[in-house]
């Protein structure tokens, strides 16, 4: 039997057929508003249920709780609000009680809110709350710290599905749940990653695979920074990699369009409930997961696992400490698995093998495949990296 979604409910908020035809012709004449990419990606989650069991942006009373307690009501754990910002002036013009067109990146219009509630929040409150920092070279914060004075609270109903790049990987809760359920999967490990998949993960990955039917590689592909490696460049790391060192029953590739918010330990526990809802039993968590710079402590994003009872969030975390290549086994090991000490384990920093690609190096096969390295190393001299 299939895992239950988070909420007991997968929802599904896109309109078809007539209903989507009454309400494109009812959104033209709505007061409107325009969204950034970072909210667009958001309404998309709620459409397809991956933020499951949310059916809109968040009101003040789930957003204090979510802060306050981790959870969006007794029972469902939750760790980072969902909310849609506006200016004080776009606040003035919308009545709660109204319903509101809202605008993409791209001009159109993608979802009607049935407007709630318009509330407030101290920025810098919420920041040290979801971030644990209100320091704003970190990228959550900075982001936070320019949003709108005013939150707006509502369902939504959602008239189009964001499409992104490589969008036949781009599979729903709906279509993956299927895709298990076809493959004969029960037990599936969902991996989450923004970077190319190198040994360590390699390593991680198979590790868990040993005790699952399934694995879903399930990179990020909402935004995330500047510097990170583009998504057109990872996705030829995943897919080959995949071809060429994973058995083909037992993985599947498919993209995860949510934002990367660099919340650390609270991202880990909703990355966790939305592998929940695309319907895998288990998740990874490495080192340092959706950390940025010196933010969050190497394992925080395992230790706050232990704050929940393990039935309400309803998904297995796999743990897993620092991979590195083993000189004195020739092998990937951890601490755990490993003796010998630091002089014969092999680790390579970010920084490292940047400083290796653009040199037109080939970072070691300790490090990564052969196969992926030439693709880092052309898009590098490509990009003057």
């Amino acid at each position: 039997m299939a895992i239950t979604p988070h909420g007991g409910t997968l929802i599904n908020r896109l309109l078809t057929g007539d209903a989507l035809a009454a309400a494109r012709k009812k959104a033209g004449h709505l007061p409107s508003i325009t969204v950034d990419a970072y909210t667009a990606f958001d309404i998309d989650g709620i459409a397809k249920g991956l933020f499951s069991p949310l059916t809109g942006f968040m009101g003040e009373a789930e957003t204090r709780a979510v802060l306050d307690t981790m959870h969006l009501r007794p029972g469902i754990p939750w760790t980072i609000p969902i909310l849609l910002d506006v200016s004080r002036e776009q606040a003035a013009r919308l009545e709660v009680g109204a319903e509101v067109a809202l605008q993409d990146d791209t001009g159109d219009v993608v979802a009607i809110l049935h407007l709630a509630e318009k509330f407030s929040l101290d920025r810098a409150a919420l920041c040290e709350k979801v971030y644990q920092t209100t320091d704003e070279s970190h990228p959550g914060v900075n982001y936070t710290m320019s949003l709108g004075d005013v939150f707006l609270a509502g369902e939504l109903d959602v008239l189009k599905a964001r499409e992104i790049e490589f969008q036949e990987y781009n599979l729903t809760p709906v279509e993956t749940r299927a895709a298990f359920e076809s493959r004969g999967w029960k037990r599936i490990v969902a991996f989450q990653t923004r970077n190319p998949i190198h040994r360590a993960h390699e390593y991680l990955t198979k590790c868990a695979l040993e005790i699952c039917d399934g694995l879903l590689i399930h990179p990020l592909m909402g935004t995330t920074k500047s510097d990170d490696i583009p998504g057109d460049v990872r996705m030829k790391c995943y897919t080959v990699l995949i071809d060429q060192y994973y058995p083909k029953d037992h993985v599947m590739l498919s993209l995860m369009p949510v934002n990367m918010r660099y919340a650390g330990p609270k991202e880990a526990i909703m990355h966790a409930i939305i592998r929940k809802n695309y319907g895998c039993t288990h998740f990874i968590v490495g080192r340092d997961h959706a950390g940025v710079g010196n933010f969050y402590g190497t394992y925080d994003a395992q230790r706050i696992f232990d704050r929940f009872d393990p039935e309400e969030i309803g998904i297995t975390p796999l743990f897993f400490e620092h991979a590195f290549y083993s000189k004195r086994t020739q092998s990937m090991a951890s601490p755990k698995t490993c003796p010998g000490t630091n002089e014969d384990h092999v680790f390579l920093s970010g920084t490292k093998v940047r400083e290796m690609l653009k040199r037109g190096e080939m970072p070691p096969p300790e490090f990564t495949r052969p196969e992926v390295a030439r693709i880092l190393i052309a898009w590098a001299q490509e990009n003057g990296e």
